[in-house]
Formats: structure tokens, sequence, C-alpha cells
């Protein structure tokens, strides 16, 4: 090779690596970064640990939603690092929108993250199960033992607490969900219907989406009326009339509680109570508030007293099938689904019907505190413990004050009973 031609080749290859150097400037010039990028540990855990981990959570899950995700965050993020603050906070805020309980959903998302699909079921497993053996066990003793006629004057005051408890809820998550005055009306709307009409549970939801929907982006119905059909609606009715086995029906019952029950686990109330007290009659109204009371002892997350109701509606067998349809939705949208509900949580055109749906669980909720106050307050004293609970969750927040505070009102309405005072 002559000596242009070499002096050539050499200005070529220089000019190449230059071109590399500022297209990959972190691993060409910085030999430390090359380093992490290599040696970066495989985030894999064993699924046994992954199990026990989360199974500790479920045994220590007190406190309801705020003080689950406290403890997860606390652990996940802050000690361990699986994921940054900001992605926790993202992710937090899909599961919050979304049907289901996102403690649970949270769970299911750390072991999917940890251990793959396997690890995302065996954590959500080991977070709820704890609460679901208790609850079955409360369940078979409460039918086969009578243990609300052994220990009534303790359910005397426990009764009174969920009236607190669900009233506290209910204060909490208007302060969250209602911020204008068309979504109060809309929850306003919901309670009217819901209490003295009636409606359906999913049509009350679906009515105020589409209403809110319209409400906020009415151009855009108006040039697409023409296209509206009503067959998805007529196939809604005609599943409805579709007769099931008792079995079949429980877990269906289960399911659409868990698919239709949106921002937190206090949304499964009323559409549980509509299920199996209104429509089936599978409980009574003080059964219901009954088991309400025990799951409120329970370290587990609320919507675990529907092990409760699936146990009264068909015994141990209906326990099961109830338990797996409504926490179903929390298995499989965080293992098949986090991306597409990450995408559904962005997209903005969604956000006014999801706020018409949330507005209409808070007119729901108020429905079904009315019905849970008139079947828990029989007396003065009932309604002193009653108040004097709501008094203590609004000032307290801590991990074990629900705890405290059903387990106090049990005690004090006990000793009424037993002084004979009450």
């Amino acid at each position: 090779m002559s000596t242009p031609s070499r002096w050539r080749f050499i200005c070529d290859v220089a000019l190449l690596a230059r071109r590399d150097w500022r297209r990959y400037p972190a691993t060409a010039t910085n030999p430390d970064s090359l380093g992490r990028l290599s040696s970066a540990p495989e985030q894999h855990d064993s699924q046994a640990s992954i199990f026990i981990r989360f199974l500790k959570f479920g045994a220590l899950a007190w406190g309801g939603p705020a003080a689950q995700i406290a403890m997860i965050e606390r652990e996940c993020v802050d000690e361990l690092g699986w994921v940054k603050d900001d992605t926790f906070k993202k992710t937090l805020a899909v599961y919050q929108i979304l049907p289901g309980p996102e403690a649970h959903e949270l769970c299911v998302y750390f072991g999917r993250q940890r251990g793959g699909k396997l690890g995302g079921f065996l954590a959500g497993l080991g977070f709820m199960l704890p609460g679901f053996i208790l609850m079955l066990a409360l369940s078979i003793l409460y039918v086969e033992a009578n243990l609300a006629g052994h220990l009534d004057e303790l359910f005397y005051g426990l009764t009174a607490a969920v009236g607190a408890i669900v009233a506290r809820a209910l204060v909490r998550l208007s302060g969250k969900f209602i911020t204008n005055v068309p979504l109060a009306l809309l929850a306003v709307a919901a309670f009217v219907v819901t209490l003295f009409l009636d409606a359906g549970f999913a049509l009350v939801l679906l009515g105020a989406g589409l209403l809110y929907e319209i409400w906020s982006n009415g151009d855009r119905w108006m040039r697409r009326a023409s296209s509206f059909s009503l067959a998805p609606a007529l196939l809604v009715f005609a599943a409805g009339a579709i007769t099931l086995s008792l079995t079949a029906t429980i877990f269906l019952e289960g399911l659409k509680a868990g698919l239709l029950t949106f921002g937190g686990a206090f949304t499964v109330i009323p559409f549980l109570q509509s299920s199996s007290v209104n429509v089936h009659h599978w409980l009574t109204d003080g059964q219901f508030v009954d088991g309400l009371a025990m799951s409120g002892i329970l370290p587990a997350p609320l919507i675990i007293f529907s092990t409760f109701v699936g146990y009264v509606a068909g015994g141990l067998t209906g326990a099961l099938v109830m338990t797996l349809g409504i926490f179903l939705p929390a298995f499989v949208f965080p293992i098949f689904l986090h991306r597409q509900l990450v995408a559904i949580a962005d997209n903005e055109r969604l956000h006014p019907f999801l706020l018409g749906v949330a507005a209409a669980v808070i007119g729901l909720i108020a429905a079904v505190t009315v019905d849970i106050l008139e079947t828990s307050i029989v007396d003065v004293w009932t309604a002193i413990l009653a108040i004097g609970a709501f008094l203590v969750l609004n000032r307290w927040h801590g991990k074990l004050t629900v705890l405290y505070v059903v387990l106090g009102c049990g005690l004090i309405g006990a000793g009424l009973q037993l002084s004979g005072i009450a």
C-alpha cells in the first residue's frame, strides 16, 4: 500500500471511531459504566423466597389498604430497591384507578418483576393466604357453631364499629374522587337511584361513566352519535337472563365484583351487598355486617370478607369459588396485562369515563353505608360506639387503628350487654 493510500486508510478508521464515540459516549469513554452494565446482577429471586416474603406481608397486613401499601413500599422500594420511587408511584396510580385491591395487585406486580409469571402468582397467593385461612375458619365457626349466637354480646359492639369504618372510608374516598360539581351530582344521583330505586350496580356505573364522558367531551360524542349501537347493552341483558348453577353463580358474582370495583377494596362492599343480600338473598343484612366485622380484625385486605359471603351462600365450595372469582382479576391484570393497563391509565381520553365511574362508586358506598348503619345501630349505645369509632378513625391513622377500634367496640359492647346497661 502506497503512503497516500495508507494515510487515507488511517483517516477513515479514525473518522469511524469518532462517529462511534459520539453514538455511544457512555461505553466508549467511561469504562466504569461499561463494567456496571456487564456486571449488573440478574433481577431474579427464588420462587420459595418470593412466596415466603409475601406470605409475611399477608400475615402483617393490618390497618387497611393505606397501611398495607406503605409496608410494601418500605421494604420493596426503600430497603430492597427493586424499583425506583417514581416507578412505584406510577404503578400504584395505575392500580388505584383500575378494579381490584391495589395492595394485592402491587404484590403480584413485584412478584412478577422478581420471578416471572409464577413469581407473580406466588406473591399474590402468599399475600392473601393468611387472611383467607383465618376468614374461612371464622366463617365455618359462624355457620356450623352459631358463632354469632354464642357471642351475641361481642357482635353487638363489633357491628357498630363496621358502620364507622365504612363511613370513614366514604369520607376519605369522597375527598379523593369528587373534585368538581358534576362528579358530586353523579355521586348523589347514584346514591338516590341505588337506595330508593334499587337500580342495578353495573347500570349505575356504566351510566355515570358515560354521562361524565359526554359532559367532558360532548362535541366528540355528537359527531359519533350516528354510529352508536345498542348491541353491547343487549348482550349484557341477554347474559343476565342465563340460568346458572349455584356454584357458577357464586363464582360469577365474585368475578363481577373483582372486575367492577374501582378505587380500592372498600368499593366491593356495595356490590357484594347488592348481589348477596338484595338480589340472591344468600345473606341477611345482619349476616353481611357480621362478615364485615370479622374481616376488620384480620390481617388481610378487606375484600377477603368475600370468603365469608361465599361460605354462607354455598359452603366450602362457595367460599373457594367466590374467593377465586373476586381475586382472579387481581392476579391476571398484573401478570399478563400490566403494560396494557399502563397504556389505559395513560390514555387521557378514558379518564372522564373512569372518573364518572368512581363518582358513582362513592354514591353506591353512601347507599350501603345507610343500610349498614340501619342494621348495626340498634339503640343509643351502639350509636355512641359508632360515633366514637368514627372520631378515632378520623383522628388516628396508624397501622393497627382499625383493629383496636373493632376490638375495642366489641369489648365495650360486650361489657354493656353483660352488665345489663344496654
